[in-house]
């Protein structure tokens, strides 16, 4: 047994060290620093419970974007130094997010132990390679993201750092090759156990969805499907479940090869980044070859999703309505009925009807997957979900993407469990548009403003508020921007306590809210790496079914031109049109 040491190495702190919404994201230049990243992950084994450290189980993997192996090394030595007894690592590095939470809430060791937390080494769906973006983040014992009081506790640690503890003579282990490795420190025994992170997934999903009614679908000459993993973790799970568990064609899957550099491409499951998946699904301007009835796309993480129909956009806000709508009928882990959902502030309230009409417990929340876990902990949540593509329930404590799919899989199986062998199978538009027609839609879209001056979009922000002081002012101006746009009844910022802990988050976003129940959000978001993203939140709610049919940007066009003047959005930004629509 290979023998180490416990060096103390003199540091000096970083300044930009505070974990955002999803941890630490800078670029990789920033974190191949010397001591960069292990001033981090010392001042988050500092931030600890002793027992969550010393003689405990931590998970280290991720998506596998650039210096992902040389960072799970790293981690991996000084967590040996601080005495942790074992580290889970996933084959070649590779975990998505939400098995990530998985693992730390399912996995048992063959000694009976269980991991009490996990650094999670992704930058979701920011681009990846030696120029691009690489993050870290910390999850707890319940397979969710550290808590304020926590992260908090971190970046204090960061600016006052010194010292961190590293087994430099640990030599590096082969994380390619399936098996356990043992060591022998100061403290005692510590082993490394690289394993394949599917397994455990897999299981888990099999508790919750009914994989033969889904095999039935897929096996429907009728119905096409195609999922696209953008080059992410994603694509190590679509083979093994869509291909080997529910038998899809392997030429089903688009881009499953996971690459540290996301093939050059950009992670983010939209319609502006999944150009591959929105052609092949009938939706981009080259499409010439007749549409998969079904398809989705992957972050760099898999957290995230996109559902589309044959030429047909879901919204994600429509998405988590819908599935929230179904799932005590199409999905036997809900068959007993829902605690309760929940939505992100900015997400359209397509969910709140559903919550209504079905007279479940409904919660609006801050941005950010901790807040749903507090419920779901709580036993108060069931499934939830935020328009940045985030969907999910209480099986774990992330949003997952692949949960989203075979969430909308298995609703497609029940409304055509009697129809596989018919003419025409109930589509993704049918299910979109019935929704419409019994819950009333809510035409929404998102504006990103990416890597704008922090201090312009600061400003921008900061004035919107102000406004908010002379609602009349704001009515007047609207009125003259567009006099068929209604009136706003009231503006805030929003601000949440948490019915659990009693905590309070403020300064969650800017909301205008209008009286026929339009909605505009302004919103600083905290997942970029270099300079500020303004989101623009747009929505407009129409009851009457015969007006459900419009296109969205045409029914949302007057909202928009007052969004964008009333923002002064181009002259605070010097930007002309948003990076991202969606």
């Amino acid at each position: 047994m290979v023998l180490f040491s416990v060096t103390k190495k003199t540091t000096a702190p970083f300044d930009g060290q505070k974990p955002g919404t999803s941890g630490l994201r800078k670029k990789v230049t920033v974190f191949q620093q010397p001591h960069y990243l292990q001033n981090f992950v010392q001042s988050t084994f500092n931030a600890l419970p002793a027992d969550k450290v010393k003689g405990a189980t931590i998970v280290v993997s991720g998506d596998g974007r650039y210096f992902s192996k040389d960072a799970v090394q790293i981690i991996t030595k000084m967590a040996a130094a601080n005495g942790v007894r074992r580290v889970w690592v996933g084959q070649n590095s590779l975990m998505s997010t939400p098995a990530v939470s998985a693992v730390i809430r399912e996995r048992v060791a063959a000694d009976g132990s269980k991991a009490t937390g996990a650094f999670i080494l992704t930058a979701s769906h920011n681009p990846g390679g030696p120029t691009e973006d690489f993050g870290i983040k910390y999850n707890m014992e319940n397979g969710g993201p550290a808590p304020e009081s926590v992260t908090d506790k971190i970046f204090s640690n960061t600016k006052t750092i010194t010292k961190y503890l590293i087994a430099e003579d640990l030599p590096d282990v082969d994380i390619s090759v399936v098996g356990v490795t043992s060591f022998s420190g100061p403290e005692g025994p510590f082993d490394v156990d690289v394993f394949d992170s599917t397994i455990d997934y897999i299981k888990l999903m099999k508790t919750i969805f009914d994989f033969e009614s889904i095999k039935k679908l897929l096996a429907s000459p009728r119905f096409t499907f195609c999922y696209d993993a953008l080059h992410g973790v994603a694509g190590i799970y679509a083979k093994r479940i869509f291909v080997e568990e529910l038998g899809a064609d392997e030429s089903s899957l688009l881009n499953c090869v996971p690459k540290e550099d996301f093939g050059g491409g950009h992670p983010d499951p939209n319609l502006t980044y999944a150009k591959e998946l929105v052609d092949r699904m009938g939706l981009g301007k080259s499409s010439n070859v007749e549409p998969p009835e079904f398809g989705a796309a992957a972050d760099g993480d898999a957290d995230r999703n996109m559902i589309l129909g044959k030429r047909f956009f879901v919204t994600p806000s429509d998405s988590v309505a819908i599935i929230a709508a179904n799932a005590v009928q199409s999905i036997p882990y809900f068959a007993s009925g829902l605690k309760g959902v929940a939505r992100s502030m900015p997400t359209s309230a397509a969910l709140d009807v559903v919550a209504k009409n079905l007279n479940l417990k409904f919660f609006e929340v801050p941005t950010g997957w901790k807040f749903f876990g507090n419920l779901m902990d709580a036993g108060m949540c069931s499934v939830c979900g935020e328009e940045s593509f985030g969907t999910g329930s209480d099986h774990i404590r992330e949003k997952d993407g692949i949960w989203a799919v075979l969430a909308w899989l298995s609703i497609l199986a029940f409304k055509n469990k009697d129809n596989l062998g018919g003419d025409k199978l109930v589509t993704v538009e049918d299910i979109v548009r019935q929704h419409w027609g019994t819950y009333g839609r809510h035409y929404y879209t998102r504006y990103d403003y990416e890597n704008v001056d922090a201090g312009a979009a600061k400003e921008l922000m900061a004035n919107l508020v102000s406004m908010q002081s002379s609602l009349s002012d704001v009515n007047k101006l609207i009125k003259e921007i567009r006099s068929d746009v209604s009136d706003v009844v009231a503006a805030d910022e929003f601000e949440y306590k948490d019915p659990v802990d009693g905590s309070v988050s403020k300064h969650q976003g800017i909301r205008y809210l209008f009286r026929d129940g339009s909605r505009l959000v302004f919103r600083l978001s905290g997942t970029g790496s270099v300079g500020a993203t303004i989101r623009v939140y747009i929505e407009q709610y129409e009851k009457d079914s015969s007006k459900t049919g419009r296109d969205s940007q045409d029914a949302l066009a007057p909202l928009v031109d007052v969004a964008l003047k009333l923002s002064k959005m181009q002259e605070y930004t010097g930007r002309s049109a948003p990076t991202v629509i969606t």
